[in-house]
């Protein structure tokens, strides 16, 4: 059996497009754990984030976001909805990484 007809069903794409994701959300996770134990939770621009980091700690709620965010983003990744995943990595590369990008070079 060719490796081509095994992996039929999977596209290339959607595997890149996935990696790129978890990489995105990993770096917010550790930029936004970074950024806020040094500059405040103030700084965290998600209000419910912020909230919850005042219940259950920085990392806690960093660590649980991330986590969710990943489970949703396997989710599309394996019902095969690979160019929103692509859309919603692009975007979250410009509103999120960007901006923490930005902050963090001050330091």
């Amino acid at each position: 059996m060719r490796v081509e007809q095994a992996s039929a069903g999977r596209s290339r794409f959607g595997d890149v497009v996935i990696v790129l994701f978890l990489l995105a959300q990993a770096a917010d996770g550790v930029m936004t754990y970074v950024g806020v134990s040094t500059f405040g939770v103030s700084l965290e621009a998600n209000p419910l984030l912020a909230s919850l980091m005042a219940v259950f700690g920085q990392g806690a709620t960093v660590a649980g976001a991330k986590l969710a965010a990943a489970f949703l983003g396997i989710s599309l990744h394996l019902v095969g909805v690979h160019r929103v995943l692509a859309s919603l990595t692009a975007l979250y590369v410009l509103a999120a990484l960007v901006p923490w990008i930005a902050t963090l070079i001050m330091l």
